[in-house]
């Protein structure tokens, strides 16, 4: 599934921004969205990337276990 980002005008003439819809494709995501907002006016539509793959499982479990380290001060009695 893609995501896409939606501003609409509602019926009733309110403003919505950053409206995130799923779907297939842009199509389905319109009309999923116009299931919720009937007779709205799609302003701006865009198809959003997808932030990160979390089926790369060991990419994940490294930037987790890079986080905890810090890097090691040089001993002062040597």
């Amino acid at each position: 599934m893609r995501r896409f980002g939606f501003t609409i005008r509602t019926r009733g003439g309110s403003l919505v921004d950053n409206l995130v819809i799923h779907g297939r494709d842009q199509a389905e995501a319109e009309r999923k969205l116009r299931q919720v907002y009937h007779h709205c006016s799609i302003l701006k539509a865009r198809a959003l990337e997808d932030p990160v793959d979390g089926s790369d499982f060991e990419a994940i479990i490294s930037l987790i276990a890079s986080e905890g380290r810090k890097p090691r001060e040089p001993d002062e009695q040597a």
